[in-house]
């Protein structure tokens, strides 16, 4: 991971860690897709987003995403480096298969 893109990954996280320890979960999640979105091509960090997901999901009691974050970290450790849907989330919500637009600001990092 270059630095900018590994700066621009951390600062997600710790955002995504501010916002929750504010008790708002769903901006918390929000930049946690935004760190997925980061990760997707490197296998630990990719899993490591999805782990913190699922612990985000685990504090809401939502089972579905609880569910949705065991298989994703799993298929992140495998597949990161063969095959990632550009852009996807990495929630839940959303097919883990599906190719989204990736915002212009993250665009522009991974370039």
């Amino acid at each position: 991971m270059h630095e900018r893109l590994k700066v621009a990954y951390r600062n997600e996280l710790a955002s995504a860690r501010a916002e929750e320890a504010r008790g708002d979960c769903q901006l918390a999640f929000t930049h946690l897709e935004r760190a997925h979105i980061l990760s997707q091509r490197f296998a630990l960090a990719h899993t490591a987003t999805h782990l913190r997901m699922l612990r985000l999901g685990l504090r809401l009691s939502d089972g579905r995403e609880v569910r949705g974050q065991i298989t994703r970290a799993l298929a992140a450790l495998v597949f990161s480096r063969i095959w990632v849907p550009v852009g996807n989330t990495g929630r839940a919500t959303v097919s883990a298969l599906a190719p989204m637009t990736v915002p212009a600001d993250l665009a522009e990092v991974l370039s």
